[in-house]
C-alpha cells in the first residue's frame, strides 16, 4: 500500500507513519508538508490513499481535495483535522473527501477508516451520518456559514484570521477586486454589515484558530487598526 501524510508538523507525519507502519505491513508512505508539495506528490506518483490535514500554508486542505478529485477521481482521501466535524465535515464530504475525522480521533478509527476507504467505501461517524441525514432536507436551522460556497467560506475563514483583502488575494491567486465580491456576497448571504462581525462570526463558530501562544480572546476582538488598513484597501480600489 503507498499512503501519502500531508501535514504542517513533522511531529504529526511521523506519528502517523509509526502508526500506520505497524497496521499495513510494507505500506510505502509519501510526507507533504504543505498544499502544494502535496499536489506535487499527488501528480507525480500513484497513491492508494492521501491523509490530509485540513489547515496547512500554501493551499488549505479543501482546495488540495478539490485539485486531487480533478486529476485523481478515484484516489480516496481521509481529512484528519483539528477542526470539530460540525464544522467542516459534510463540506469535504461534498467536495469529494472520503473519510472526516478528527485528530481527537482513536488510532484504531482512523485505522479503520483507511481500511474502509481503501476497499471503496466511505467512512463517517455514527453523529456525523445522523446529521448528514437531517441535512438532505430543508433545514431552516443551519448555520450561516452554510449558505456559502466553497470559495466564499475560505474567504471568511481568511478574513477571521485576522488578513485583510490585498493579502488574501495573493495568497489565493486572485484580484483584490474578486476577493472583495467574494467578501461582499458573503456579508450578504449571512447577514451581516462589517469585516468586524465576519471576524467575531468566523471565531466563536470556531471556524478559525488562533496562532500558537495567541489567545483566543485576543484574536476575537479586531484592533482599530487592522479595521482601518483593512478598509483603506477596499477603497482605494473601489
Amino acid at each position: 500500500m503507498r499512503i501519502l501524510i500531508a501535514d504542517d508538523h513533522a511531529v504529526v507525519r511521523h506519528g502517523l507513519k509509526v502508526l500506520l507502519a505497524a497496521e499495513f505491513k510494507g505500506a510505502v508512505f509519501g510526507e507533504a508538508s504543505g498544499g502544494y508539495e502535496a499536489l506535487n506528490l499527488v501528480w507525480q506518483h500513484n497513491w492508494d490513499v492521501v491523509v490530509l490535514d485540513l489547515s496547512m500554508p500554501g493551499r488549505s486542505g479543501l482546495e488540495v481535495l478539490k485539485e486531487i478529485k480533478k486529476v485523481r477521481p478515484k484516489l480516496p482521501v481521509v481529512i484528519l483535522s483539528m477542526h470539530p466535524e460540525d464544522q467542516f465535515a459534510i463540506r469535504l464530504l461534498k467536495a469529494g473527501a472520503a473519510a472526516y475525522l478528527t485528530k481527537e480521533t482513536a488510532p484504531e478509527q482512523l485505522v479503520s477508516a483507511i481500511r474502509k476507504v481503501v476497499a471503496g467505501g466511505r467512512y463517517v461517524s455514527t453523529a456525523l451520518a445522523e446529521k448528514m441525514v437531517y441535512c438532505l432536507g430543508i433545514d431552516v436551522q443551519a448555520p450561516p456559514h452554510e449558505r456559502l460556497s466553497d470559495r466564499e467560506f475560505l474567504v471568511l475563514r481568511l478574513i477571521g484570521m485576522g488578513k485583510t483583502v490585498a493579502v488574501i488575494a495573493r495568497e489565493l491567486s486572485l484580484s483584490v477586486k474578486t476577493v472583495s465580491t467574494y467578501r461582499m456576497r458573503t456579508l450578504q448571504k449571512m447577514g451581516l454589515a462589517s469585516t468586524a462581525a465576519l471576524i467575531r462570526y468566523a471565531i466563536q463558530n470556531n471556524l478559525v484558530e488562533a496562532e500558537p501562544g495567541e489567545p483566543r480572546a485576543r484574536l476575537a476582538k479586531p484592533t482599530r487598526e487592522w479595521l482601518r488598513i483593512h478598509n483603506r484597501g477596499q477603497h482605494s480600489r473601489n
